[in-house]
């Protein structure tokens, strides 16, 4: 048997279109845990379930984000998608950190089954409850349950793709500036994973 390189021998220009298209639409994942709320952007979101009557999604969090400790604590989350009107979100949402401010603040919304707030003003939502987990060294994999779910509004979600093209310069120079910093952080943590089973929080 072969030994396994431990750089992947890949030049990745050949395949960044590919893997450009493989983001979902966006979400502010919301959760709460510790009588604390929190939202942040994810486009790392995958239907995860073929059977209608058992709906089921997978989340790709961050272990540098606040949302991740809340949502190993709390076992729940919930996905709220923006229309494409609704930009604003990627600086309310992506661009602070929770652990610095309370970003629910004057956001209307409503507690779901889960105990994860939903956003009222949005296109639709998914309220999920924490099923199994996989690490992934500097991110955890989150497979769940979708409790309750619904679309608010006719409009379209908002895409990332679409979003990019949109934003204006100095938002940008943000997010670029925010996403160096989580590839330099996850360059030196994919390797070590955890293969210890998922314990629930409940």
């Amino acid at each position: 048997m072969g030994l396994h390189p431990t750089e992947p021998l890949i030049e990745y220009d050949n395949i960044a279109p590919i893997m450009g298209n493989l983001w979902s639409p966006i979400a502010a994942v919301t959760s709460r845990w510790q009588d604390r709320a929190n939202a942040q952007i994810c486009v790392a979101i995958g239907a995860a379930s073929i059977v209608p009557e058992k709906p089921r999604v997978i989340v790709q969090i961050y272990k540098t984000n606040h949302s991740h400790e809340m949502i190993l604590g709390s076992g729940a989350f919930a996905l709220n998608f923006p229309r494409t009107d609704q930009l604003q979100w990627i600086m309310d949402f992506g661009l602070v950190s929770g652990r610095d401010r309370d970003k629910l603040a004057g956001v209307e919304s409503e507690v779901g089954e889960s105990g994860s707030p939903l956003i009222l003003d949005c296109w639709g939502y998914l309220d999920c409850r924490v099923i199994n987990a996989m690490d992934g060294g500097d991110m955890t994999c989150f497979l769940a349950d979708v409790l309750d779910g619904a679309t608010r509004t006719r409009n379209e979600p908002l895409w990332w793709r679409d979003a990019r093209s949109q934003m204006p310069q100095e938002w940008l120079k943000q997010w670029e500036l925010k996403q160096a910093g989580e590839v330099f952080h996850s360059r030196g943590n994919m390797a070590p994973i955890d293969y210890s089973p998922w314990k629930s929080a409940s």
